[in-house]
């Protein structure tokens, strides 16, 4: 997708097939029996034009209660008044990273992160504690699939939570599993 073509049409008319995506990737995952939270859905720009005019969007979908600078640029979390529908899941916020130095090869819907509830400080006690709610993750965990898998502890400036990640990556798209939800992040750097 061409970076002057990124809208706010342009996700509408997407959101389908990412929703359709996603959820297959959930179910073969297993991941969709454990009916975790998915509390945000992330975007990819590659030009600040484009996060602008996104930013502006969703600003009238609801309010920006998170700007933050993660990894060198600012990332938005703007919690919507009508919350996103994909599958039975109910998703309250969106993450519009402003671009770095990095160019996506398609702009538009990204990731969603889904929050698995526990007290894992990293990636071990996490994917532990995935490979115990889902035993047949271990070798995809592993490494033995053709899925990419990445543990990290991305963190914001003044975050006091750890919130350790797995994303699960396959043909362009991404499913992240993280202790902590968003707001709870949030609500960290306030104390």
């Amino acid at each position: 997708m061409n970076q002057n073509t990124i809208t706010a049409q342009t996700l509408i008319d997407t959101w389908p097939t990412f929703e359709a995506k996603i959820v297959s990737f959930l179910a073969d995952l297993q991941l969709d029996r454990l009916n975790m939270v998915c509390d945000h859905v992330a975007l990819r720009v590659n030009s600040d034009t484009a996060a602008d005019s996104l930013r502006d969007h969703f600003c009238h979908q609801g309010a920006i209660i998170s700007n933050n600078m993660i990894n060198g640029r600012p990332i938005l979390i703007i919690e919507l008044n009508t919350p996103l529908m994909l599958g039975p899941m109910c998703i309250d916020c969106v993450e519009l990273p402003y671009p770095g130095e990095k160019q996506y090869p398609n702009e538009g819907w990204e990731h969603i992160e889904l929050v698995l509830p526990g007290n894992a400080c990293n990636g071990q006690q996490l994917s532990a504690q995935l490979i115990e709610a889902v035993p047949t993750l271990a070798p995809v965990i592993a490494g033995d699939s053709e899925i990419d898998v990445k543990l990290s502890s991305p963190q914001g400036e003044h975050e006091r939570l750890a919130n350790p990640t797995i994303a699960f990556k396959y043909q362009g798209l991404c499913i992240k599993v993280h202790a902590h939800g968003i707001k709870a992040i949030i609500a960290s750097e306030k104390r």
